[in-house]
């Protein structure tokens, strides 16, 4: 779904007046929630006088997108979804670091510049979890999981949604957190368990919650702050911090390589990095960590100070060579463990 917000090109001469830059419609690839892209379309119209054109699309999708179209970009900005999909564009090349001032952005934030030399820029924190709806499990008379082991019982059969890693940063969150949690050989065996037990692989990573939600699947893997949600509008659904620990997400901004509307795509990373931006999303019910401390937060979102996290090396895992191999390797050895569908 495209979403666009007209706006005078008088109006947008007058927001880039100071840097002599021309009126251009700045493009912009979501990898966040569809309100979320949305809201902050519409809201950087209206505090700045800027024309953007928002697409929804899932990190896998833009990265094969930007990768398809390097040295004729369609796209300027790429705002949202996991890190290491921007990691990996960083270092093909595909984006580009600007002068934007990111002090006092959290150390998470700062991180993730310094380790993709300032093409992307941390704006968020998502922890990864599993959800449950308690009516299904106890209709079912299923028990209540507790850590990733405990998704490979028989019992579970059928029971577990998540979604692809080839189109979705949740999912590829997911594969690199269980490799670095119980080793390569391990640590695919028990994606090979879990994957005997899962019903269906979405496209995107909010999906199998929104799915436990309704009582279409019993458990999904995903980010605790889109779980959070769902519990908040009255699903009954339970949110589960596995006890092995749990990986997380930076989610990241990035200006795309070879953008005619620098000007305008700068000015979209300061707006996103702001405190009156991030702090918006809880008009959505965006729960995730914002990167600027003096955003508002809700007190039911995730809290990375009480949940057990591991040392996620984004380095490794952000390189295009380990993606591409432990991509291969989901193909030939976890997707097709059970029966489930794609979808």
């Amino acid at each position: 779904m495209k979403t666009t917000f007209s706006v005078s090109a008088l109006a947008l001469i007058a927001a880039f007046a100071a840097s002599g830059s021309a009126a251009q419609s700045l493009n912009v690839v979501c990898s966040n929630e569809q309100d979320w892209c949305d809201l902050m379309a519409q809201n950087f119209k209206i505090d700045t006088g800027s024309d953007v054109a928002m697409v929804r699309k899932s990190t896998g999708e833009v990265l094969a997108q930007i990768r398809a179209e390097k040295g004729n970009p369609k796209v300027d900005v790429w705002w949202g979804g996991t890190g290491d999909p921007h990691l990996i564009a960083a270092s093909e090349g595909l984006t580009v670091a600007t002068d934007v001032d990111t002090t006092g952005q959290l150390g998470w934030s700062q991180n993730m510049t310094a380790i993709s030399e300032g093409r992307a820029i941390g704006v968020h924190v998502g922890l990864l979890g599993i959800i449950y709806n308690t009516e299904v499990l106890a209709e079912k008379k299923l028990s209540v999981p507790a850590c990733w082991r405990d998704l490979a019982k028989p019992e579970y059969k059928g029971e577990i949604q998540v979604s692809n890693p080839n189109s979705s940063g949740t999912a590829y969150t997911e594969l690199a957190t269980l490799v670095q949690l119980f080793g390569e050989d391990e640590g695919f065996k028990l994606l090979a368990d879990i994957g005997a037990n899962v019903n269906q692989y979405t496209k995107s990573g909010s999906a199998p919650g929104k799915a436990a939600s309704r009582g279409e699947t019993t458990l999904g893997i995903g980010f605790m702050h889109d779980m959070v949600k769902l519990k908040k509008a009255g699903f009954p659904v339970e949110i589960v911090s596995p006890c092995e620990g749990t990986g997380y997400e930076v989610g990241a901004v990035s200006v795309i390589s070879g953008t005619p509307n620098m000007d305008s795509a700068k000015a979209w990373v300061e707006y996103v990095l702001s405190p009156e931006a991030q702090s918006r999303g809880l008009e959505v019910g965006v729960f995730n960590i914002p990167s600027n401390p003096a955003s508002a937060t809700d007190p039911e979102a995730p809290d990375m100070a009480s949940i057990k996290l591991i040392d996620y090396d984004f380095k490794t895992y952000g390189s295009s060579a380990t993606r591409a191999r432990l991509l291969t390797r989901w193909e030939a050895e976890v997707k097709n463990a059970g029966g489930a569908i794609e979808n």
